[in-house]
Protein backbone atom coordinates (compact mmCIF):
# COMPACT_ATOMS: atom_id res chain seq x y z
CA UNK A 1 0.00 0.00 0.00
CA UNK A 2 1.24 3.51 -0.80
CA UNK A 3 2.10 6.22 1.67
CA UNK A 4 -0.71 8.10 3.41
CA UNK A 5 1.49 11.22 3.19
CA UNK A 6 4.25 11.75 0.64
CA UNK A 7 5.91 15.18 0.92
CA UNK A 8 8.87 16.00 -1.30
CA UNK A 9 10.82 19.24 -0.89
CA UNK A 10 7.73 21.23 0.05
CA UNK A 11 8.17 24.96 0.60
CA UNK A 12 5.54 27.31 2.00
CA UNK A 13 5.55 31.12 1.87
CA UNK A 14 3.22 33.33 3.88
CA UNK A 15 3.10 37.03 3.03
CA UNK A 16 6.18 36.50 0.84
CA UNK A 17 8.10 35.10 3.81
CA UNK A 18 9.48 31.57 3.59
CA UNK A 19 8.16 29.71 6.65
CA UNK A 20 8.92 26.16 5.49
CA UNK A 21 11.66 25.11 3.10
CA UNK A 22 12.44 21.78 1.45
CA UNK A 23 10.54 19.52 3.85
CA UNK A 24 10.48 15.85 2.78
CA UNK A 25 8.93 12.93 4.65
CA UNK A 26 6.43 10.10 4.36
CA UNK A 27 3.82 8.64 6.67
CA UNK A 28 2.51 5.12 6.26
CA UNK A 29 -0.73 3.54 7.39
CA UNK A 30 -0.59 2.44 11.03
CA UNK A 31 2.34 4.75 11.80
CA UNK A 32 2.64 7.55 14.36
CA UNK A 33 5.04 10.28 13.24
CA UNK A 34 5.95 12.98 15.75
CA UNK A 35 6.89 16.50 14.70
CA UNK A 36 9.14 18.45 17.05
CA UNK A 37 10.83 21.83 16.91
CA UNK A 38 11.02 25.12 18.81
CA UNK A 39 8.30 27.78 18.85
CA UNK A 40 7.96 29.44 15.46
CA UNK A 41 9.49 26.46 13.65
CA UNK A 42 6.52 26.11 11.28
CA UNK A 43 4.97 22.96 12.81
CA UNK A 44 1.38 24.22 12.70
CA UNK A 45 1.93 25.59 9.19
CA UNK A 46 3.06 22.11 8.13
CA UNK A 47 -0.20 20.60 9.40
CA UNK A 48 -2.17 23.30 7.59
CA UNK A 49 -0.27 22.47 4.40
CA UNK A 50 -1.24 18.80 4.81
CA UNK A 51 -4.87 19.94 5.02
CA UNK A 52 -4.51 22.09 1.90
CA UNK A 53 -5.21 25.28 3.87
CA UNK A 54 -2.00 26.98 2.75
CA UNK A 55 -0.59 26.70 -0.79
CA UNK A 56 2.82 25.29 -1.65
CA UNK A 57 5.41 27.59 -3.17
CA UNK A 58 7.45 24.60 -4.29
CA UNK A 59 7.63 20.82 -4.04
CA UNK A 60 5.05 18.06 -4.33
CA UNK A 61 2.61 16.71 -1.76
CA UNK A 62 0.16 13.81 -1.78
CA UNK A 63 -2.20 13.06 1.10
CA UNK A 64 -4.44 9.98 0.91
CA UNK A 65 -3.78 9.82 -2.82
CA UNK A 66 -4.73 13.46 -3.47
CA UNK A 67 -2.22 15.94 -4.84
CA UNK A 68 -1.67 19.35 -3.23
CA UNK A 69 -4.12 21.00 -5.63
CA UNK A 70 -6.89 18.53 -4.70
CA UNK A 71 -6.45 18.24 -0.94
CA UNK A 72 -9.95 19.60 -0.30
CA UNK A 73 -11.16 16.25 -1.66
CA UNK A 74 -9.21 14.42 1.06
CA UNK A 75 -10.34 16.50 4.05
CA UNK A 76 -13.38 14.36 4.79
CA UNK A 77 -10.95 11.48 5.45
CA UNK A 78 -8.66 13.55 7.69
CA UNK A 79 -9.28 14.04 11.39
CA UNK A 80 -7.81 17.28 12.74
CA UNK A 81 -7.35 18.36 16.34
CA UNK A 82 -6.01 21.94 16.45
CA UNK A 83 -4.30 23.54 19.43
CA UNK A 84 -6.44 23.62 22.57
CA UNK A 85 -9.75 25.18 21.76
CA UNK A 86 -12.00 27.26 23.96
CA UNK A 87 -15.75 27.00 23.60
CA UNK A 88 -17.88 29.98 24.65
CA UNK A 89 -18.75 29.43 28.32
CA UNK A 90 -22.02 31.36 27.99
CA UNK A 91 -23.16 29.02 25.21
CA UNK A 92 -23.38 25.58 26.85
CA UNK A 93 -22.52 22.67 24.60
CA UNK A 94 -23.18 19.04 25.35
CA UNK A 95 -20.44 16.54 24.62
CA UNK A 96 -22.58 15.17 21.78
CA UNK A 97 -22.81 18.68 20.25
CA UNK A 98 -19.03 19.14 20.33
CA UNK A 99 -18.43 15.80 18.62
CA UNK A 100 -21.18 16.58 16.07
CA UNK A 101 -19.26 19.66 14.86
CA UNK A 102 -16.70 17.23 13.48
CA UNK A 103 -19.29 16.32 10.85
CA UNK A 104 -19.23 19.84 9.43
CA UNK A 105 -18.06 20.23 5.85
CA UNK A 106 -18.31 22.81 3.11
CA UNK A 107 -21.53 21.11 1.99
CA UNK A 108 -23.14 21.36 5.44
CA UNK A 109 -22.16 24.93 6.37
CA UNK A 110 -25.45 26.35 5.11
CA UNK A 111 -27.49 23.35 6.11
CA UNK A 112 -28.46 21.67 9.36
CA UNK A 113 -25.54 19.69 10.77
CA UNK A 114 -26.07 16.00 10.15
CA UNK A 115 -26.00 14.84 13.76
CA UNK A 116 -25.71 11.12 13.16
CA UNK A 117 -25.98 9.72 16.66
CA UNK A 118 -24.47 6.36 15.84
CA UNK A 119 -21.27 8.02 14.58
CA UNK A 120 -21.09 10.25 17.65
CA UNK A 121 -21.59 7.37 20.05
CA UNK A 122 -19.07 5.20 18.21
CA UNK A 123 -16.35 7.86 18.32
CA UNK A 124 -17.00 8.51 22.02
CA UNK A 125 -16.74 4.78 22.69
CA UNK A 126 -13.38 4.77 20.89
CA UNK A 127 -11.99 7.25 23.42
CA UNK A 128 -13.72 5.83 26.47
CA UNK A 129 -16.23 8.69 26.84
CA UNK A 130 -19.53 7.04 25.86
CA UNK A 131 -21.15 7.71 29.26
CA UNK A 132 -20.45 11.46 28.89
CA UNK A 133 -22.68 11.83 25.81
CA UNK A 134 -25.16 14.23 27.45
CA UNK A 135 -22.79 15.93 29.86
CA UNK A 136 -21.86 19.59 29.55
CA UNK A 137 -18.50 19.94 27.83
CA UNK A 138 -17.54 22.84 30.10
CA UNK A 139 -17.99 20.71 33.21
CA UNK A 140 -15.34 18.20 32.15
CA UNK A 141 -11.73 18.14 33.28
CA UNK A 142 -8.98 19.15 30.84
CA UNK A 143 -8.11 15.53 30.10
CA UNK A 144 -11.75 14.63 29.52
CA UNK A 145 -12.22 17.60 27.20
CA UNK A 146 -9.22 16.51 25.15
CA UNK A 147 -10.69 13.05 24.76
CA UNK A 148 -13.96 14.56 23.55
CA UNK A 149 -12.07 16.73 21.04
CA UNK A 150 -10.23 13.62 19.91
CA UNK A 151 -13.61 11.92 19.40
CA UNK A 152 -14.58 14.95 17.31
CA UNK A 153 -11.54 14.29 15.11
CA UNK A 154 -12.47 10.60 14.80
CA UNK A 155 -16.20 10.99 14.11
CA UNK A 156 -15.75 10.70 10.32
CA UNK A 157 -13.64 7.55 10.75
CA UNK A 158 -10.61 9.16 9.09
CA UNK A 159 -7.63 7.44 7.52
CA UNK A 160 -5.31 10.15 8.82
CA UNK A 161 -5.32 11.99 12.13
CA UNK A 162 -3.46 15.31 12.61
CA UNK A 163 -2.96 16.60 16.16
CA UNK A 164 -1.44 19.95 17.08
CA UNK A 165 -0.16 20.07 20.69
CA UNK A 166 -3.03 17.97 22.07
CA UNK A 167 -1.40 17.68 25.52
CA UNK A 168 -0.93 21.41 26.06
CA UNK A 169 -2.14 22.44 29.51
CA UNK A 170 -2.72 18.89 30.79
CA UNK A 171 -1.08 17.46 33.89
CA UNK A 172 1.43 14.63 33.55
CA UNK A 173 -1.04 11.82 34.25
CA UNK A 174 -3.59 13.17 31.75
CA UNK A 175 -0.84 13.51 29.15
CA UNK A 176 0.28 9.92 29.67
CA UNK A 177 -3.29 8.60 29.42
CA UNK A 178 -3.88 10.57 26.22
CA UNK A 179 -0.70 9.25 24.56
CA UNK A 180 -1.56 5.69 25.62
CA UNK A 181 -4.98 6.15 24.02
CA UNK A 182 -3.42 7.33 20.75
CA UNK A 183 -1.16 4.28 20.62
CA UNK A 184 -4.16 2.02 21.24
CA UNK A 185 -6.22 3.74 18.51
CA UNK A 186 -3.34 3.61 16.05
CA UNK A 187 -3.12 -0.14 16.44
CA UNK A 188 -6.86 -0.85 16.58
CA UNK A 189 -7.75 1.30 13.56
CA UNK A 190 -4.49 0.94 11.60
CA UNK A 191 -4.54 4.73 11.67
CA UNK A 192 -1.86 7.08 10.39
CA UNK A 193 -1.19 9.80 12.99
CA UNK A 194 0.90 12.98 12.78
CA UNK A 195 1.44 14.50 16.21
CA UNK A 196 3.00 17.91 16.94
CA UNK A 197 4.36 18.12 20.48
CA UNK A 198 6.78 20.01 22.71
CA UNK A 199 7.01 17.05 25.10
CA UNK A 200 10.20 15.44 23.80
CA UNK A 201 10.24 12.60 26.33
CA UNK A 202 6.69 11.47 25.62
CA UNK A 203 6.83 11.84 21.87
CA UNK A 204 10.16 9.98 21.67
CA UNK A 205 8.67 7.09 23.62
CA UNK A 206 5.46 6.86 21.59
CA UNK A 207 6.39 7.71 17.99
CA UNK A 208 7.50 5.32 15.28
CA UNK A 209 9.49 8.12 13.65
CA UNK A 210 10.35 11.72 14.50
CA UNK A 211 10.63 14.75 12.25
CA UNK A 212 12.61 17.65 13.71
CA UNK A 213 12.07 20.96 11.91
CA UNK A 214 12.94 24.59 12.32
CA UNK A 215 11.56 26.05 9.10
CA UNK A 216 13.62 23.43 7.27
CA UNK A 217 14.07 19.77 8.13
CA UNK A 218 17.06 19.09 10.38
CA UNK A 219 16.71 15.39 11.12
CA UNK A 220 14.20 12.63 10.39
CA UNK A 221 14.30 9.03 11.59
CA UNK A 222 13.73 6.63 14.44
CA UNK A 223 13.27 8.37 17.82
CA UNK A 224 16.53 7.09 19.33
CA UNK A 225 18.48 8.29 16.29
CA UNK A 226 16.84 11.72 16.31
CA UNK A 227 17.26 12.25 20.05
CA UNK A 228 20.95 11.44 19.88
CA UNK A 229 21.60 13.52 16.77
CA UNK A 230 23.78 16.64 17.13
CA UNK A 231 21.21 18.37 14.95
CA UNK A 232 18.83 18.43 17.93
CA UNK A 233 21.24 20.71 19.80
CA UNK A 234 21.39 23.03 16.81
CA UNK A 235 17.62 23.24 16.54
CA UNK A 236 16.92 23.89 20.22
CA UNK A 237 20.22 25.60 21.06
CA UNK A 238 20.54 23.72 24.31
CA UNK A 239 21.89 20.36 25.42
CA UNK A 240 19.96 17.12 25.89
CA UNK A 241 21.00 13.73 27.22
CA UNK A 242 19.27 10.46 26.43
CA UNK A 243 19.69 8.26 29.49
CA UNK A 244 18.07 4.85 29.75
CA UNK A 245 15.51 5.82 27.13
CA UNK A 246 14.51 9.01 28.96
CA UNK A 247 15.44 12.52 27.94
CA UNK A 248 16.67 14.95 30.59
CA UNK A 249 16.90 18.57 29.59
CA UNK A 250 19.88 20.56 30.78
CA UNK A 251 19.70 24.25 31.47
CA UNK A 252 19.71 26.20 28.25
CA UNK A 253 22.36 28.80 27.77
CA UNK A 254 21.21 32.42 27.59
CA UNK A 255 21.29 33.90 24.12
Amino acid sequence: MGNVIDARDITVKLENKEVLKNISFTVQQGELVGIIGPNGAGKTTLLRALLGLVPLANGTLEVLGCSSTRLKDARAAIGYMPQRQSFEKNFPLLVSDVVATGLLSRKTLLKRIEKTESKIISSLEDVGMRSYLNRSFQDLSGGEQQRVLLARGLVRQPGLLLLDEPNSGLDFNAQRLFIDLLIKLKSAMNLAIVLVSHDLVSIAASSDRLLCINRTMHVHGRPAEVMQSPELDRVYRCQFDLLSGMLNERKCSDE
